[in-house]
């Protein structure tokens, strides 16, 4: 069972749309978008714990979403938060975003990812590393990438590559960006699941299960009947959602 790990600012019933359930005897918190907020990142965790030490005992675990880096200014002490809870012997599941996807493919030597890596929100995670403004400003591509293969743990980097692309639980599936609306579960390609947008969200008609996702910002929790958005812009609103789930019933908590 996992350690009273982490105060529900709120907990509001979801509205009345499509409702799945989970098995009776778990819990799980899925974290949305964290881009770099160290800051964010902690004060949910508090919540999160503060909300299971206060309902029934059960079999609880956490989802995190995907783009735990970039843009915000602590994507390797997130990294390095998230390390460690993994390793504390508590139910932790990671999902590979779009932001760990290219952050990977720069720090492989793909030539292409590094300059869109940076165009999306690198620059601050490698300063998060230790590079100073004046080397950032002064260093070439191969410079840039020579640096962040010397500085970025090789652990960190094994801990990226273990990241998952779905997660089903009971009448949910969790992914990053989406599904692909017009394929199986069993048969999504790992791009849709980290890219895919608008054909997603815009699609009127009920999935396999309720799809549970980041990657797409709004201003607040999005539930639609067919999906549920928990990206709400943590790294410029000052808000990092979650949502809990326990059978047919879940609920969100937020920062700021």
């Amino acid at each position: 069972m996992l350690r009273r790990l982490f105060s529900a600012l709120t907990a509001a019933p979801a509205a009345d749309i499509a409702c799945g359930a989970i098995p009776d005897d778990q819990r799980v918190y899925a974290v949305g978008d964290i881009h770099g907020r160290l800051d964010l990142l902690d004060d949910l965790l508090s919540r999160i714990e503060a909300d299971d030490a206060a309902r029934p005992d059960a079999e609880t675990s956490l989802i995190f979403l995907g783009d735990l880096v970039d843009r915000g200014p602590s994507s390797a002490q997130v990294v390095e938060r998230l390390l460690g809870l993994s390793r504390s012997g508590r139910r932790v599941r990671f999902l590979m975003g779009n932001h760990e996807e290219v952050f990977l493919r720069a720090l492989s030597g793909d030539s292409h990812a590094l300059p869109f890596f940076l165009r999306i929100g690198g620059k601050p995670t490698v300063l998060s590393y230790g590079m100073d403004e004046e080397t950032y400003r002064k260093a070439d591509y191969p410079q840039l990438h020579a640096w962040m293969k010397a500085h970025v743990p090789a652990d960190h980097v094994a801990f990226l590559e273990s990241f998952e692309d779905m997660i089903v639980v009971g009448d949910y599936v969790f992914v990053h960006a989406g599904i692909q609306p017009r394929l199986p579960l069993t048969e999504q390609p790992a791009a849709a699941l980290r890219w895919v947008r608008e054909e997603f969200l815009s699609h009127p008609h009920p999935f396999e299960k309720i799809v549970v996702h980041g990657h797409t910002i709004s201003d607040d929790v999005e539930e639609t009947g067919n999906r549920i958005g928990l990206d709400t812009g943590a790294y410029a609103s000052g808000r990092l959602t979650a949502m809990g789930f326990e059978r047919d019933t879940r609920w969100t908590l937020q920062t700021g």
